[in-house]
């Protein structure tokens, strides 16, 4: 069966069991990835019920980075919920004591994570990085930031079509004096602050850097400082939707994760 970035990811991790950056980076693509869940029966509305397994340390659900994996697995098609990494995390970090199997006995990825991993997981995704609220008195091209942090921008940014056109990270210095660096959205789109605060945040700490590094702020591109960030930023281009959006299956809006029965 074909590999998978979370099969990559955890070989990573595993070849260098010292590299704290190498576990973030598999821990990044279990929320990053689309993930199939286990279900005792067909979804229902807005709700759906997992299939959970009482195991000798405590109830588990299962969920897959593949269909053809979870099938696998069940040897026979079984009803499942497809969703992001980080809404199944968020879900069954809210549940008291329930676990995660990933790829159980069909992938060397195959991992058990107990609550309390889930717990930190989801308390990771939770965080989010300060809007900007100090007075801007200089702008300047970023500048000493590692590759790890640009590239996991990138990739989470690819993932947010429509939610805002563009963005720029520039480097700032405020009326205190104190520098640091700022990633301006440009036309978000009305709500959607709070889930482009969330992937900056996971940016940051699946990188393995502090919040504090990086602060957001929200502009209009008819603001006055729109062409001043163009002039010095460094440009991430958010995909925009080629047509009407779908509605949602229950568990891909990561804002409104499925409720459980």
């Amino acid at each position: 069966m074909q590999r998978t970035l979370i099969d990559e990811a955890w070989q990573a991790s595993e070849a260098d069991p010292e590299n704290g950056t190498a576990r973030l980076a598999y821990f990044s693509r279990i929320c990053e990835a689309e993930l199939f869940l286990l279900l005792e029966h067909e979804v229902t509305g807005d709700q759906i019920t997992p299939k959970i397994f009482d195991l000798e340390d405590g109830p588990i659900v299962l969920a897959f980075d593949s269909e053809d994996r979870l099938t696998e697995f069940t040897g026979l098609p079984a009803p499942y919920a497809a969703m992001p990494g980080r809404a199944l995390v968020e879900m069954v970090a809210q549940q008291d004591q329930l676990g995660l199997g990933l790829n159980l006995g069909v992938a060397p990825s195959s991992r058990l994570f107990p609550p309390e991993v889930m717990g930190w997981l989801a308390q990771v995704l939770a965080e989010r990085p300060e809007e900007l609220e100090a007075h801007i008195t200089a702008l300047s091209a970023p500048r000493g930031l590692p590759e790890v942090l640009l590239v996991a921008l990138d990739q989470r940014l690819a993932r947010m079509e429509g939610l805002a056109t563009m963005a720029y990270l520039v480097a700032t210095e405020v009326e205190s004096g104190a520098r640091g660096h700022l990633l301006a959205f440009v036309d978000a789109a009305p709500g959607a602050e709070g889930a482009l605060s969330r992937a900056v945040q996971s940016a940051l700490s699946f990188s393995g850097l502090d919040a504090a590094a990086l602060d957001v702020t929200f502009i209009n591109a008819d603001d006055p400082r729109a062409a001043e960030f163009a002039r010095v930023g460094l440009r991430f281009d958010l995909p925009q939707p080629a047509s009407a959006p779908r509605p949602s299956a229950p568990g891909t809006d990561p804002d409104t994760p499925p409720r459980l029965r």
